[in-house]
C-alpha cells in the first residue's frame, strides 16, 4: 500500500493504515523492530514529521513501543479480561482464555482490620482480617498486583493455604463453603508508584488499570475487599451492554441494600 499523494487524506493516516495493515497481515509479529524513520521516509516518499506523527498514534493505541535508542517494535497482544462484569477470579479467568497463570504471594497474614476495609467488610475497625498480596503472572510476565481482605472468623483456615497454588475463590467455595453470589467493581486510571513498578516489571509512572471490589455471599454478607492494580499496557477489559428502556429499572441487591442502576433514578456508590 502506497501513500496517495493525490487525496484529500492526510498523509500521516494513510500511513498508519498502510503500517497497521501490514502488522495485522503478520509481516510484521509481535517484538518485530520496524524500519527506522529513515527508511520509513524513502518507502513511503513522506517527510520524517508525518512517520514521527504516525507512529506516535499507533503507540498510543498500544499498536508499537519504543524503545529509547533501539527503534519501535510491535507491541505484544493484550491479555483481554472479564473481571468488570463477570464474578470470577483472576485464575479461572485465565485459564478459561488458556493462559498459564501464576501466583506468587508477597505477604499472608492476620491483621487488625483499618477503617476502610472495616466498612467494606461491614466489620468494626480492628476486627481480625486476611491481609494478602499476590503478584500475579501470566506465561511468566507479571501482569497484575491485588491486595485481598477476607473477615478471618469466616475462614480461619486459610491461614494455613498455600495460595501461591490455588485459586483463592476455589478455596473459598470448595473447602469452607462459602458461595460466592454477586459483588460491585469499580475501576480508573492510575500510575504506578515505584514498588509497583518495581514489583510489575514497568517504568515509574506507567499507566495502570485500578479495580476495587466487593464480594458478598449469598445472604449478603460482604467476604473479600480487594484492590489490584493491572499493567495498562498489557491489559484488556471486556464488558457487556445492556439497552434499557427509558422506564425500566434494573435493580441489584447488595446486603439488604437495593441499588438502583444507571439509567434510573438514583445510584448509589458502594465505594464511597
Amino acid at each position: 500500500m502506497k501513500i496517495n499523494h493525490e487525496s484529500p487524506i492526510p498523509y500521516y493516516i494513510q500511513l498508519k493504515e498502510a503500517l497497521e495493515a501490514r502488522i495485522a497481515d503478520g509481516e510484521w509479529k509481535p517484538g518485530d523492530r520496524l524500519p527506522s524513520e529513515q527508511d520509513l521516509c524513502a518507502e513511503y516518499e513522506v517527510s520524517r514529521t508525518v512517520v514521527r506523527q504516525t507512529l506516535l498514534e499507533m503507540e498510543n493505541k498500544g499498536l508499537i513501543v519504543k524503545r529509547k535508542g533501539k527503534g519501535s517494535f510491535v507491541a505484544r497482544p493484550k491479555i483481554h479480561e472479564s473481571l468488570i462484569h463477570k464474578l470470577t477470579g483472576f485464575h479461572q479467568d485465565m485459564v478459561e482464555r488458556g493462559f498459564t497463570p501464576v501466583t506468587q504471594v508477597l505477604h499472608h497474614a492476620v491483621e487488625p482490620a483499618k477503617p476502610k476495609v472495616a466498612r467494606h467488610l461491614g466489620l468494626e475497625p480492628g476486627t481480625p482480617v486476611f491481609n494478602i498480596e499476590r503478584l500475579r503472572f501470566v506465561n511468566d510476565e507479571p501482569i497484575n498486583l491485588v491486595r485481598t481482605f477476607l473477615p478471618y472468623a469466616l475462614c480461619p483456615g486459610l491461614a494455613d493455604v498455600d495460595l501461591s497454588e490455588h485459586s483463592l475463590y476455589a478455596v473459598l467455595e470448595d473447602r469452607f463453603g462459602l458461595v460466592l453470589s454477586h459483588g460491585q467493581r469499580a475501576i480508573e486510571a492510575v500510575v504506578a508508584d515505584e514498588r509497583e513498578a518495581a514489583l510489575l516489571g514497568i517504568d515509574r509512572g506507567a499507566p495502570l488499570i485500578y479495580l476495587e471490589s466487593v464480594t458478598y455471599l449469598q445472604d449478603g454478607t460482604p467476604i473479600e475487599y480487594y484492590q489490584a492494580l493491572h499493567r495498562g499496557d498489557r491489559s484488556r477489559f471486556e464488558v457487556s451492554l445492556l439497552r434499557l428502556r427509558q422506564a425500566d429499572e434494573a435493580r441489584i441487591l447488595v446486603g439488604k441494600d437495593e441499588i438502583v442502576m444507571p439509567g434510573s433514578n438514583g445510584v448509589r456508590d458502594p465505594f464511597t
